[in-house]
């Protein structure tokens, strides 16, 4: 069990964490609306539009995520030359994030994800995306402006959406650099993309994802869980592997398995839970925290953010509030 005492000495620190975010940005317009009327046109219905707002999304989630924990988060990704674009840096300036490592792409659209809402119900999502991979001379500027700052950071954290962005060389050169400073890279990966990130520090896959790493449909047993992660941390030379398990929390392996149970009050959206818990973690590992302290603050400020609805993010102030309402069940994990 973690103490209030422990938990606010870790947190404090947060505010002189400074984390690199790379990976896919993106932006979530949210199209919100009345429906009165189906249309003479076609059997769809006619949403009158009431409200237009932008969330930061995709890797840029995470850099949200970490300046509402008060990290200083610098980002490198692509976006387009295009009115987007514009929107997107303007978000990432009002949430206080350095844009400077950002390329546009004259060949790509800015990653943009509308969603329309009515009545609190989800009616359609469009989405504009290119997702082959980025040039070579893209690649190249991203490399420079990462390894022109790196003295300024503390650890990576690489974001992988599977839009282009993470290319294999991209992603060989970025671990090469953060190693060769002494720098820790954590690694939300996508399953085809595994192998792009040998001699990481740690990676977060969720179940799905080390379930069709490995070919599988489902675990047997916790036993089986500890023998994959154990496998996957030798097969990409990693330091160690955090499992995200939805409702059945957390499993952690370094030299074995810890499982840490979830501690969700609420849960009425899971968007973007895996976002936080992984900029928690790492601001946590960054603080000092051992890797069973990072998992469990981790798993609360998750906890947090599922009993809210849409694209949310924790505070330090919340984690250390959810603790105390907490500290009946935290002190039995």
């Amino acid at each position: 069990m973690i103490s209030i005492q422990r938990l606010e000495e870790i947190i404090k620190k947060f505010n002189s964490v400074r984390i690199a975010v790379i990976g896919d940005m993106m932006l979530d317009e949210y199209l919100i609306g009345k429906v009165n009327r189906i249309s003479p046109e076609a059997p769809v219905p006619i949403v009158n539009i009431e409200e237009e707002r932008f969330v930061l999304g995709g890797a840029s989630n995470v850099a949200n995520n970490l300046t509402s924990l008060k990290g200083k988060v610098f980002v490198y990704g692509v976006i387009g030359n295009d009115a987007n674009g514009e929107k997107f840096i303007k978000e990432l300036e009002d949430k206080n994030v350095n844009p400077a490592g950002i390329v546009k792409d004259e060949t790509r659209p800015t990653i943009i994800k509308s969603r329309v809402l009515s009545q609190g119900q989800q009616l359609l999502r469009l989405d504009w995306e290119k997702d082959a991979d980025i040039s070579q001379d893209i690649q190249n500027q991203l490399l420079e402006n990462f390894e022109k700052n790196i003295e300024n950071i503390d650890a990576v954290l690489i974001s992988d959406y599977n839009k282009g962005l993470l290319t294999k060389h991209l992603s060989e050169r970025i671990i090469e650099i953060a190693k060769k400073h002494n720098k820790k890279v954590m690694v939300d990966p996508k399953p085809q993309n595994f192998k792009n990130y040998v001699g990481a520090t740690s990676m977060t896959p969720n179940r799905k994802e080390i379930l069709d790493y490995f070919g599988m449909k489902k675990f047997t047993s916790e036993e089986e869980i500890a023998e994959k992660m154990a496998q996957l941390k030798d097969d990409l030379k990693l330091d160690s592997v955090v499992l995200t398990r939805s409702e059945e929390g957390v499993s952690l392996f370094r030299a074995k398995h810890k499982r840490i149970p979830t501690v969700a009050r609420e849960v009425y959206d899971v968007t973007g839970a895996g976002d936080t818990f992984i900029s928690t973690f790492l601001l946590s590992i960054c603080a000092g925290a051992d890797l069973y302290e990072a998992g469990v603050i981790a798993n609360m400020a998750s906890g947090i953010v599922v009993a809210k609805i849409g694209t949310a993010t924790a505070t330090q102030d919340e984690i250390i509030e959810f603790y105390k309402d907490n500290d009946n069940i935290l002190k039995n994990i």
